[in-house]
């Protein structure tokens, strides 16, 4: 099997281990301004290609002619998007080359906001109340009817990038007009307060095969505005929650259709009234480290079965899950080599090391144990670590 792989960003390391020690060959396209600084696992990979880009956008007609180039010397089994910016190119590829997997239609209810809010409010799911930025009569509608805050959205980011909250109908106006004929490229949804949740999820032939359930400290939002310490930890695994948010994410998935991948999907508990809501899904591994996290509570490396799930012939078998609980806290550093050493609970089992970046994970049999470290460790890094910078408004490696 030939697995062409798309990263416009470096990340996805462990999938090229894994697709290559499964016996598939290997390429990698890249961009090209990635060549001195990326350390790609370059035993791993067969062949790498490195594309011009700027901001690490690549031209969709060079990229097209270059991998038709390649079709000429390999034939390719799948194509996989290996960073969210990538899913709906490879999905392009794919239907220009009739190449197995997700097609442009099916790849946007992973990657675009309006779509998938569409998709999911079609299929029953609920979401929170939404307008496409589109026709301003609709939008007053909209305004007048629903109370502010709203949030405002664009459609084809990743995570918090690029979000704003909005408070009232001539901040919504002045924001919008700024954008110009950009306009279109955003949804305004209804601001619902509440806790949010991700679910981590491997699916083979379109049948949800491993779902993790975990739950957010701070909404990664309000982190991103206003500052703090990123957290998330592994939900109670019996508890009636975990189980509402995997049956809620097992209705998305199929739903949107996606046959073989891995997703990260997040939902919010409505403060008021206790309703589970989509938010949004993507066809990648989770990242701020959330892999890391779910790594060592079940012992499962998402990009790892991710890999598995692309090369598997006739079927894929989940490995055993080691059923603990981990938490994850991840901060902007005041210092640039932040000291960690005084968290030395035993259940520490990952620290980051990344300029300017605190981080680290504890694991333990216990979710109550797990939760009173979060608690503990999460004061101490506001106090002594934590710094602030404003939230972007597009991505940087």
């Amino acid at each position: 099997m030939t697995i062409l792989c798309l990263a416009s960003y470096e990340k996805g390391h462990r999938f090229l281990t894994e697709a290559k020690r499964q016996g598939a060959t290997v390429l990698l396209i890249t961009s090209l301004s990635l060549k001195e600084k990326a350390r790609w696992p370059l035993d791993s990979i067969d062949e790498i290609f490195y594309m011009p880009d700027t901001d690490k956008q690549w031209n969709r007609t060079e990229l097209l002619n270059a991998v038709s180039y390649l079709g000429r010397r390999y034939v390719f089994d799948r194509i996989v998007g290996l960073d969210d910016f990538d899913v709906e190119t490879a999905a392009s590829l794919r239907e220009h080359l009739r190449v197995m997997g997700s097609g442009e239609t099916i790849a946007r209810y992973y990657r675009d906001k309006l779509a998938m809010r569409v998709k999911a409010r079609d299929a029953g799911i609920p979401v929170p109340d939404f307008r496409h930025v589109l026709n301003y009569d609709r939008l007053h509608e909209f305004m007048d009817r629903v109370p502010p805050p709203w949030v405002l959205k664009p459609r084809s980011m990743a995570g918090s990038i690029g979000i704003k909250k909005i408070a009232s109908q001539d901040e919504f106006w002045r924001v919008v007009n700024e954008l110009g004929d950009l306009q279109s490229q955003y949804v305004l949804e209804r601001f619902v307060p509440g806790d949010i949740f991700h679910v981590d999820s491997a699916i083979f032939d379109g049948e949800v095969r491993f779902a993790i359930a975990s739950g957010y400290g701070r909404p990664p939002m309000e982190v991103s505005h206003q500052g703090g310490v990123f957290m998330t930890r592994v939900l109670e695994r019996e508890s009636s929650i975990a189980q509402e948010l995997l049956a809620a994410n097992a209705r998305v998935m199929k739903a949107f259709g996606m046959q073989r991948g891995v997703s990260h999907t997040e939902f919010i508990r409505a403060a008021v009234d206790g309703q589970i809501y989509f938010l949004e899904t993507s066809a990648r591994v989770g990242g701020a480290h959330v892999s890391d996290l779910i790594e060592a509570a079940t012992g499962l490396n998402m990009w790892e079965e991710w890999a598995k799930v692309e090369v598997a012939d006739a079927d894929y078998r989940v490995p055993p899950d080691r059923g603990e609980y981990a938490g994850l806290l991840v901060t902007l550093a005041r210092q640039e080599n932040p000291d960690t050493s005084e968290f030395n609970d035993p259940e520490v089992v990952w620290r980051l090391s990344k300029d300017h970046h605190a981080g680290l994970i504890v694991r333990s049999k216990s979710w109550q144990r797990v939760e009173e470290l979060l608690a503990n460790y999460s004061e101490r890094m506001v106090r002594d670590i934590q710094a602030w910078a404003p939230p972007r408004d597009k991505p940087t490696n």
